[in-house]
């Protein structure tokens, strides 16, 4: 299993082998939300209203994601951002402000440490 580490590693090298290096952050992030349109109607293809045209190629979900997590890594890369930390800091913020958002499955209603 590739780690998010090692996955910012692969992006790193891949893009060093090109002269132009990493696109303008403000390019990367016009990229990153043209693949997150790009997700956002395969989703609606697949488990939505909208079915494709008979002209329109077969997409997986699972490609679109890819698409955009290589460029989220991009960005991220270019940034000098740590994805793993990111995530970290993130998934605590979501365990200390929205513990109890919403309906558990446990039955806790609120902090019973």
């Amino acid at each position: 299993m590739t780690d998010m580490t090692d996955m910012q590693k692969q992006v790193d090298e891949y893009i060093g082998q090109f002269k132009s290096g990493y696109f303008s952050p403000l390019g990367q992030l016009a990229r990153l939300t043209e693949e997150v349109g790009e997700l956002a109607r395969e989703v609606n293809h697949q488990y939505g209203e909208k079915q494709k045209k008979a002209t329109e190629v077969d997409k997986k979900v699972e490609e679109e994601l890819g698409d955009v997590l290589f460029v989220l890594i991009s960005l991220a890369n270019s940034l000098d951002i740590d994805l793993s930390e990111s995530f970290e800091t993130v998934m605590t913020k979501f365990h200390d402000r929205d513990a109890y958002r919403f309906e558990r499955t446990d039955g806790k209603l609120t902090d019973e440490r």
